[in-house]
């Protein structure tokens, strides 16, 4: 299995060389620097494929790594509660796909959409959401970020629609989103992910359609970590190159263990869809170093030779602080300063986040409706009742 996956990284995508918690490096440096990513970093079909050149400043390279080292510290975080039981029901990390999540938000704006699947922590967190709220939520607190409502599969923040529990059912969801930004003529784009175990859904082949026949400004994430669950992608998908699955929607494969390919493929995927040339699929060819959830040890179907290979090899925070090494920007002193203060803030968020209450009993009937479309009754309380817990 090892050699199988490495090979299919290797044929697949290159081994590269290479909102933060603190804006200390908003103004640190305004270097600029032209990266020329590998070749194999994209994959096309029916379409040209990004420019392989990408100018990065000193200052964007350190809060790439300074996110994606938080993602990492906060996702190690939620594993350690999780097991103490602070975290019950359901839990999925996503250790080790970092860079798909904080690439894609290096090249949008806060006014394009974000929708998701349950392994939503490090989307949440990209997209506004602090880390104490994020664990809070982790705890079922009253301050977490759904209140204490949500969970781990149900987070939102603005033009971030989740975090959902049903496999799949984001993608017409997130198609819906699209449909909006076109109706209401907005030059903004929609990504909606999705994992390869649930990219043979029937209901993402309709969403393909939909939104091809309306050309939206859809762009369809297939986050491939090569395993559904505990089956491998070949077992279950009889294509399992899925950026040629929208058939007459073009596609491009991208290296997710790459921050900057991960940035350049959705700069170049917002550009296509905002310019009115339709819909795009999006392969994401990542990997998540744990078990598919918490109840998972992600190691009866594969070996811990294998996780073990893709940590050394290809882990996308190593990678790209080898890139910042090369280039001179930081030393590696600097860079273990930097995660030092990682570790300190997302522990003093655990921390934080433990002290806050469990959220009111009343909570359970809030937020059910819109306001002013509550009906008479909910389940049995009286409006007036209904209408003084909402105050």
């Amino acid at each position: 299995m090892l050699s199988s996956i490495t090979s299919r990284l290797s044929r697949n995508i290159s081994v590269f060389n290479g909102r933060s918690f603190v804006r200390q490096f908003a103004s640190a440096s305004a270097e600029t620097v032209n990266i020329k990513l590998p070749e194999s970093s994209f994959k096309t079909y029916k379409c040209d494929p990004p420019s392989l050149d990408i100018e990065v400043t000193k200052d964007e390279l350190l809060r790439l790594y300074n996110e994606m080292a938080v993602m990492r510290r906060m996702e190690t975080a939620a594993d350690g509660l999780y097991k103490s039981k602070m975290i019950r029901g359901f839990c999925h990390l996503c250790t080790g796909q970092e860079a798909v999540a904080v690439g894609m938000e290096a090249a949008i704006t806060e006014d394009d959409a974000i929708i998701t699947a349950y392994r939503c922590h490090g989307f949440t967190y990209v997209r506004g959401g602090t880390i104490h709220s994020i664990l809070a939520e982790l705890m079922g607190r009253k301050a977490g970020i759904s209140r204490g409502k949500g969970g781990s599969m149900h987070m939102f923040s603005k033009n971030f629609y989740g975090g959902n529990g049903i496999v799949g059912a984001q993608v017409p969801v997130g198609t819906g989103v699209a449909f909006t930004q076109k109706y209401l003529e907005k030059k903004n784009a929609t990504f909606i992910l999705y994992g390869d175990g649930a990219a043979n859904q029937g209901q993402v082949f309709e969403a393909f359609n939909m939104a091809k026949l309306c050309d939206l400004p859809a762009i369809f994430v297939c986050e491939n970590n090569f395993f559904g669950m505990g089956t491998a992608a070949g077992r279950s998908s009889a294509n399992a190159q899925y950026y040629t699955r929208g058939q007459y929607i073009p596609g491009l494969q991208v290296n997710g263990m790459d921050v900057l390919a991960v940035k350049q493929a959705c700069s170049w995927a917002k550009n296509w869809t905002t310019n009115d040339q339709g819909p795009l699929v999006l392969e994401m060819v990542t990997y998540r170093y744990g078990g598919h959830s918490m109840s998972d040890p992600g190691t009866s179907y594969r070996t811990r030779e294998e996780i073990q290979h893709m940590r050394s090899t290809k882990d996308p925070i190593t990678g790209l602080r080898q890139r910042i090494l090369e280039l001179g920007f930081s030393t590696d002193d600097e860079i273990k300063k930097l995660e030092k203060e990682a570790r300190a803030v997302v522990e003093e968020a655990v921390a934080e986040a433990q002290k806050e209450p469990q959220p009111d009993e009343s909570e359970i009937f809030t937020n059910i409706y819109a306001k002013g479309t509550e009906p008479p009754i909910i389940r049995g309380r009286e409006r007036e009742e209904f209408a003084v817990m909402n105050q």
